[in-house]
C-alpha cells in the first residue's frame, strides 16, 4: 500500500509539473533553452569573494532550494563546483520573476548578476536576469532534514538505495554531489599513470576488442557473432597475446588502457566489463618490474592525493618502496604446514573442501592451489605486499623459475587483501609455450571453462622470436577502489552491469 501511495504521489508531482511546463509556453518562453554562456562557478567565486565583489556574472545549474516570497526569492543553484545562493526582486527582473514562480527544485536555469553578501554575510548572486535552460519534468529525491523535540536529527526521503543509485547513476551525482568526486579522482589516477608510462618511453596502443580466439588470462568470455564472416568471435578478456605479437614485432614498450570482459560471477571486487591498464617492455624481468610497479603506484598515490600514505578503512597504507616480497608456495606451507609442489591434486582437493570451497571436480591442480591461497594467505596482506614465484600450472604464459623447479617468475601486488596487479617474466620460449597451450587443452576437456586456448598464430609469433619481456596487468577499477576508499567496484564504475527494469 505504501508503494502505491508512493507512486500516486509522484505522479501527481509529475503531472502538476507538466502543467507548469504548459504555463511557461503560454508565456513565449522557449523551456529548453540552445545554449547559455557561463563565465563564473559557484566555488570559484566563493573561494575569491573579494575579486569578484560587486562584478557582473553569469552562472547556471540545478535548483536545489528555493524560498519563494511575494516581492523576493532566494534559491541554491548547484553547479559542477557546488551550490550558491541566488536573490531575485520582482521589480528588477519584471516577467522573468513569473517564470521563477513556475519553476521547481531539478529545474536548470542561467543566472546574470552581481556578486554580494548578504546580512547574514552569505555570499550571493544578485540576479539582473533569468534564463530557464531546462525544466525537469520527474522530481529530484531531495532528502530532508528534521529535528525532533530531543534534537535528533531524522533524514527522510535520502536517495539512498544502492540498486537505484547505480541503475540511476545521473540522479545519485545530483543529490549526493560527494560521489562525483570519486569519479574525478578515477580520471585522475588514470591520467597520472598514463603520463607516468610516457614519461618512461612507453608508447599507448590499441589491439583488437572482438578476437577469433581469446587469451591471456584465465577466465571464461563472452561470445558473439559476426554475420558477414559467419564466425563466432569472443570479447577480450586481456590484451596480453597481441601486445607481446607487437614486442615480437620490434615495439619494446608498450601499453594499452581498455576495457576487457569476462563472463563471470559479480561480487565486490568483480565486475563483467572492468577496466585495465597492460604493459609490456622489452630485456626486462619480473625483478625490474617490481621497482617500476612500487615507483608507479607511489607516484600516483602522491600526484592524486598528496601523499604515499593513505588511510583506507581505517587502516593506513603506505605506498613508499619498497614493498613487501613473500613466495607464494612458502607462504602457504608458513600457514598450513603443506608443500602444494609435492602434495598430491586430490589430497589438495580434499583440504580446500575442508575449507569450506565447493569444488566441481575437473579443478586443475593450479587451480585448487590458488583457492588455498586466497583463504589462508590474501586476507592477511595488508600492506602492499608482492606475492612471487607461482606454481607453473597457474601461469601458462609466464616463463618458468630460473632456480626453482616447478615455480614460475610471476608475482601479484596485494594491498588489503585485494590483487591490483598481476606480472610475469613473460615466456618466450614457442617449443614450451606450444606444450604449456596443450596441457592447457586438457584441462578444458577435464571440465575447467577458464583455461587458456591454443593460439597457434601467437605460437608462431614467437618462433620469430620474442626479447626477453617483463608483462604487466593492472586493474584500474581496484586501484581506483583504493584510492577512493571504496568498498565494490560498482561504485567506481559510473554504470555497473545491472538486471534489466522488469
Amino acid at each position: 500500500m505504501e508503494n502505491q501511495s508512493n507512486e500516486k504521489e509522484l505522479n501527481t508531482l509529475i503531472a502538476r509539473r507538466f502543467e507548469e511546463l504548459e504555463e511557461i509556453k503560454n508565456k513565449n518562453v522557449r523551456p529548453y533553452e540552445y545554449e547559455y554562456d557561463v563565465d563564473s562557478y559557484s566555488m570559484q567565486i566563493k573561494n575569491d569573494y573579494e575579486k569578484f565583489e560587486g562584478k557582473t556574472v553569469k552562472i547556471a545549474g540545478r535548483l536545489m532550494a528555493i524560498r519563494k516570497m511575494g516581492k523576493a526569492s532566494f534559491a541554491q543553484i548547484q553547479d559542477k563546483e557546488g551550490r550558491i545562493q541566488i536573490y531575485l526582486r520582482r521589480d528588477e527582473i519584471g516577467e522573468q520573476y513569473a517564470i521563477f514562480k513556475l519553476l521547481d527544485i531539478g529545474d536548470l536555469i542561467g543566472v546574470e548578476g552581481f556578486v554580494f553578501k548578504t546580512k547574514t554575510g552569505e555570499i550571493s548572486v544578485h540576479t539582473k536576469s533569468l534564463t530557464l535552460l531546462a525544466k525537469s519534468l520527474r522530481p529530484i529525491p531531495i532528502a530532508k532534514e528534521v529535528v525532533d523535540e530531543n534534537g535528533n536529527k531524522k533524514i527522510y526521503d535520502q536517495f539512498a538505495d544502492k540498486e537505484l543509485r547505480y541503475r540511476q547513476r545521473y540522479v545519485d551525482l545530483v543529490v549526493n554531489p560527494e560521489i562525483k568526486d570519486v569519479f574525478v579522482k578515477r580520471s585522475k589516477i588514470i591520467t597520472s599513470m598514463r603520463n607516468f608510462l610516457d614519461n618512461n618511453d612507453f608508447l599507448e596502443v590499441d589491439t583488437p576488442i572482438l578476437q577469433s580466439l581469446y587469451g591471456g588470462a584465465a577466465a571464461k568470455p563472452f561470445v558473439t557473432h559476426h554475420n558477414a564472416l559467419d564466425i563466432k568471435l569472443y570479447m577480450r578478456i586481456a590484451d596480453e597475446l597481441y601486445l607481446k605479437r607487437l614486442i615480437v614485432g620490434g615495439f619494446d614498450r608498450v601499453y594499452e588502457i581498455s576495457k576487457d570482459f569476462r563472463n563471470e560471477g559479480m561480487d565486490r571486487t568483480h565486475n563483467p566489463e572492468f577496466t585495465m591498464m597492460e604493459m609490456y617492455v622489452a630485456y626486462k624481468d619480473y625483478n625490474w618490474m617490481m621497482y617500476f610497479v612500487e615507483k608507479m603506484v607511489n607516484h600516483i598515490a602522491i600526484e592524486v592525493l598528496g601523499s604515499a600514505k593513505v588511510n583506507i578503512e581505517g587502516t593506513e597504507i603506505d605506498f613508499s618502496p619498497p614493498w613487501n616480497r613473500i613466495s607464494m608456495v612458502d607462504e602457504i606451507k608458513k600457514e598450513t604446514n603443506i608443500d602444494v609442489l609435492s602434495v598430491g591434486k586430490e589430497d589438495l582437493a580434499e583440504d580446500v573442501k575442508k575449507r569450506g570451497v565447493k569444488l566441481t571436480g575437473g579443478e586443475s591442480k593450479g587451480k585448487l592451489i590458488d583457492e588455498l591461497f586466497s583463504i589462508v594467505v590474501e586476507p592477511k596482506l595488508i600492506q602492499p605486499t608482492f606475492v612471487m614465484d607461482y606454481p607453473v600450472e597457474l601461469s601458462p604464459l609466464a616463463k618458468k623459475h630460473r632456480t626453482r623447479e616447478g615455480l614460475v617468475e610471476r608475482f601479484e601486488g596485494f594491498v588489503l587483501g585485494r590483487e591490483i596487479c598481476n606480472a610475469f617474466s613473460e615466456l618466450n620460449d614457442p617449443i614450451d609455450q606450444k606444450e604449456r597451450f596443450e596441457e592447457q587443452s586438457r584441462f578444458i576437456e577435464e571440465g575447467d571453462e577458464e583455461a587458456h586456448q591454443i593460439d597457434e598464430d601467437y605460437v608462431r609469433a614467437l618462433e620469430y622470436g620474442m626479447p626477453p619481456t617483463a608483462g604487466l596487468g593492472v586493474g584500474i577499477d581496484r586501484l581506483v577502489m583504493l584510492f577512493t576508499n571504496q568498498s565494490s567496484i560498482r561504485d567506481v564504475i559510473l554504470f555497473p552491469q545491472m538486471r534489466p527494469e522488469k
